[in-house]
């Protein structure tokens, strides 16, 4: 961890204990962005340490969490009521830790962005919200697509971050049509050439600066949808 960083406990309650996450707040934020990790990874993964630190360095804050399954060494993700119930009390700490009026935004890699999406659904306050690799289905099952709670969101600003090449999202038509239905709060920002962890085919980069990269694209969006 670096020296700004500063560990916490989230309790999540209803059994569910409580969870690690890493809270670093820049001089002068002007909002604070709450980043899930995906289903394979947790919070100090390379990718969300370096999107995260990226963020920071650009004034923006972040809080960062583990699900409970990962804070229990286990394999298999969270069922969604289990995620949800987690990403409300990581937010309420986020908004604990907040200046008097400013955003909070949830964000989160695959998995941690398809929860933090219900969660809104369900009611979660946020400012908006921030979905790097949305995984609209399960790879070559287009068929079943993971959309139905986005009606339920009205009007949330969304930022949607996809590569091109990601499996989850394979027709590319098929999220392009998603956020021509939600209408004018959603923006696709296609990463070209890029994986589902927007790894780009002869362009390698370590995941901490790939994370970094996106970094840019989140804070001028979050920027121009707060004012």
């Amino acid at each position: 961890m670096r020296p700004d960083e500063q560990l916490l406990r989230v309790e999540v309650g209803d059994d569910l204990g409580s969870v690690s996450a890493v809270l670093l707040r820049p001089d002068g934020s002007r909002a604070t962005v709450v980043v899930a990790h995906g289903a394979g990874a947790g919070r100090e993964h390379p990718f969300m340490t370096g999107f995260c630190r990226a963020l920071a360095d650009l004034g923006v804050a972040t809080l960062r969490f583990d699900f409970p399954y990962r804070e229990a060494g286990r394999r298999f993700p969270d069922r969604p009521p289990a995620a949800i119930a987690t990403w409300r009390a990581a937010a309420a700490v986020a908004a604990g830790h907040a200046r008097d009026g400013e955003p909070v935004w949830a964000a989160g890699k695959s998995y941690g962005g398809r929860m933090a999406s219900m969660a809104v659904a369900e009611g979660m306050p946020a400012a908006g919200l921030v979905l790097l690799g949305y995984p609209l289905h399960a790879p070559g099952k287009p068929e079943k697509p993971r959309d139905e709670h986005f009606a339920a969101l009205g009007g949330v600003p969304m930022l949607f971050l996809q590569g091109r090449n990601d499996p989850f999202a394979i027709p590319n038509e098929q999220l392009d049509e998603l956020v021509r239905r939600i209408g004018e709060p959603a923006v696709l920002d296609w990463i070209e050439g890029g994986n589902h962890s927007f790894e780009v085919k002869g362009a390698r980069r370590p995941p901490a600066e790939v994370g970094a990269g996106l970094a840019p694209r989140v804070a001028s969006f979050v920027a121009g949808a707060t004012g």
